[in-house]
């Protein structure tokens, strides 16, 4: 007998199955290059994906780039090797592979031991409750073993490729870029870039300045990225091509308030703070206000990015009682990041992570500046001189070259480096005592600094501006992973009139529908198709898509079959003045005239009024007898 588990899982298989059958079989998306047998983590969208997809990017710009006056750039997928350099991407943007030893096939490390922990968990119904507690807290600090302690995991578990059951090598560290060369020489090295992000960042001193020389700002882009991954599964969740929509929001390191966060402040919504992830707590219902002033979330700002995320994925038809917003736990947060909060929906396959909103401190600028040398600052004016104290440390250059002749510029760059702490220390102790040892890191060991080698000091300057870097809040979203979850939260099943199948139904809202409406004469005669083309014009004129249907089949058929496809209006020509308007969830028809009807979709679809306005507008009858 199953366990609650192991049928809760089937459960989501069986759900899972049945939509993704109906999003490909209606032509939503499909496995790319399917003749020739397809490639594993590609996929292509077909008409109704792509008209979703599109109209989730139209609200994406209306929502953030209209609403905050964000500066949109487009820049190219291809991206040379120096700035991945600077980013970090090169050295480490990996993940841990094991092969199997005997086909070579390759697969996620972590993702073999966490499918492990979960299958044993969800159906071994007689597991020990300390084994248990032990397979939790891998699954819990998974993404915190190094390569060595998840090749114990992995030997100590006896875990083989799925496939062969064969043995599996030691995991290793594989770069998940696709990498290309610019130009038909092969020596200037590039990579398809794998996040939109720094095409922003090593634009920003333009920007900077197109923008009036004003903070705070913010750039987006939408565009393709790129990641090789070792083994792509869960459909559109991880691939090795997606669209991304990202915004990097500059602001004054010393000041994150933000003047609109009165708009969000008080909305209420599933948190996941690190302290009660720690603790084994459940998410739960938080005011963002509190969360803010109590400084759970770091600043006004994130929490501002953290409201409209919220908005923008609930008015796209996302559950909000299945969307949380979970912070990064220490382990998991870049060594720079202030802070760090996922928005994560649940689906069939669980909790997935698909928008990021990262306050990332000034750590990208910083990079860009220190590898291109072009300093990407911004400036702050004092309406009048100010006094400052500064520290000055003066590197004697001939004395540190007679002393360490060709490592003189590596040492004078560590000793200007030095923080104000760490050059008041180094003062003190060579007045002291006349010299010191002191660690250069780019050398790798210490060298003995003597008194006549450098002079610190602090010295009173007049400043007419304080010049500094900016910190960025970056909302990045993975605008797959969202389609995809709201494919499944608008998924839903209804028996047929004679009950004897069940029909699928998306319940997308107007604004995603990939179809606003469909026009259908109720029966093939002449009129009524005259009448029905008439519509078709209005709808087009006023920019509403539609799709028209003249078959013979069925009205129910023909209602059944554009539900699937999620379309929120049907409008069936049944006479030559008058035309009924039905609501694909409710089923409810209205009666308005021919010349109406554009108007009357139009303002539903556009928000400027809602179907029960419209109900009691045309003083709506009970749902019809259709299906």
């Amino acid at each position: 007998m199953a366990s609650n588990g192991d049928s809760n899982v089937t459960n989501r298989d069986a759900f899972r199955q049945v939509v993704v059958n109906t999003l490909e079989r209606r032509l939503f998306y499909v496995p790319s290059f399917k003749i020739y047998g397809g490639v594993a983590g590609l996929y292509d969208y077909g008409p109704p994906g792509c008209a979703v997809k599109a109209n989730v990017l139209a609200f994406w710009r209306q929502h953030f780039v209209l609403e905050e006056n964000m500066l949109e750039v487009d820049c190219p997928c291809v991206t040379p090797e120096i700035v991945l350099k600077a980013s970090g991407h090169v050295d480490k943007f990996t993940d841990l592979m094991v092969k199997d030893e005997k086909t070579g096939t390759c697969y996620r490390a972590d993702h073999l031991l966490k499918d492990f922990c979960k299958d044993k968990l969800d159906k071994d119904v007689n597991i020990a409750a300390e084994k248990a507690a032990e397979l939790k807290h891998v699954l819990a600090v998974l993404d915190d073993l190094s390569a060595e302690e998840l090749g114990e995991k992995i030997k100590e578990y006896a875990i083989v490729a799925p496939d062969t059951k064969n043995s599996l090598s030691d995991p290793y560290p594989f770069n998940l870029m696709f990498q290309t060369s610019i130009g038909p020489s092969g020596l200037s090295p590039g990579f398809m870039r794998p996040e939109t992000a720094q095409g922003i960042f090593v634009n920003f001193k333009d920007l900077y300045y197109y923008n009036g020389n004003k903070l705070p700002f913010a750039a987006a882009q939408i565009g393709q990225a790129f990641r090789n991954e070792i083994s792509p599964r869960q459909g559109l969740l991880r691939v090795r091509e997606f669209t991304l929509a990202e915004i990097e929001h500059f602001v004054d390191p010393d000041d994150k308030s933000h003047p609109k966060f009165s708009d969000v402040s008080t909305l209420e919504f599933l948190m996941f703070p690190r302290e009660e992830q720690v603790s084994g707590q459940p998410a739960k219902r938080t005011c963002l206000g509190e969360a803010v002033s109590k400084g759970t979330v770091n600043n006004e700002t994130l929490g501002y990015f953290i409201g409209r995320v919220y908005l923008f994925l609930t008015y796209l038809g996302i559950d909000k009682d299945r969307l949380r917003f979970r912070q990064h736990l220490a382990n998991e947060m870049a060594h720079y990041a202030a802070d760090c909060w996922d928005a994560e929906i649940e689906c069939s396959f669980g909790w997935i992570e698909c928008v990021g909103i990262a306050d990332r401190s000034a750590y990208d600028l910083r990079a860009h500046t220190d590898k291109s040398g072009v300093p990407l600052v911004a400036h702050e004016k004092f309406a009048e001189p100010r006094e400052v104290e500064k520290l000055v440390i003066a590197p004697v250059k001939k004395e540190l070259g007679l002393a360490f002749k060709g490592d003189q510029r590596m040492v004078c760059e560590a000793l200007e480096a030095m923080s104000e702490k760490e050059a008041m220390e180094m003062k003190a102790n060579l007045e002291s005592k006349g010299e010191v040892e002191f660690n250069v890191c780019t050398l790798a060991k210490d060298v003995t600094i003597k008194k006549n080698m450098v002079a610190i000091s602090k010295e009173i300057k007049k400043e007419h501006q304080r010049v500094f870097t900016p910190s960025v809040i970056e909302p990045s979203f993975g605008i797959g992973r969202i389609i995809y979850c709201l494919y499944e939260h608008s998924f839903y099943t209804r028996p047929s009139k004679t009950g004897d199948e069940q029909l699928n139904v998306f319940r997308f809202p107007p604004l995603v529908a990939p179809i606003k409406c469909t026009v259908f004469p109720l029966v093939q005669n002449q009129e009524y198709e005259e009448v029905a083309k008439h519509i078709a014009h209005l709808l087009t004129a006023a920019g509403i898509s539609y799709k028209i249907d003249i078959t013979g089949t069925s009205i129910g058929k023909r209602y059944a079959r554009t539900d699937e496809l999620g379309v929120p209006f049907a409008i069936t020509v049944d006479s030559t003045s008058s035309v009924t308007i039905r609501e694909r969830d409710s089923k409810v028809q209205i009666r308005v005239d021919v010349e109406e009807v554009a108007s009357v979709v139009k303002e539903v679809t556009e928000g400027q009024s809602t179907w029960n306005d419209m109900l009691s507008k045309y003083n709506a009858p009970s749902a019809p007898d259709d299906e």
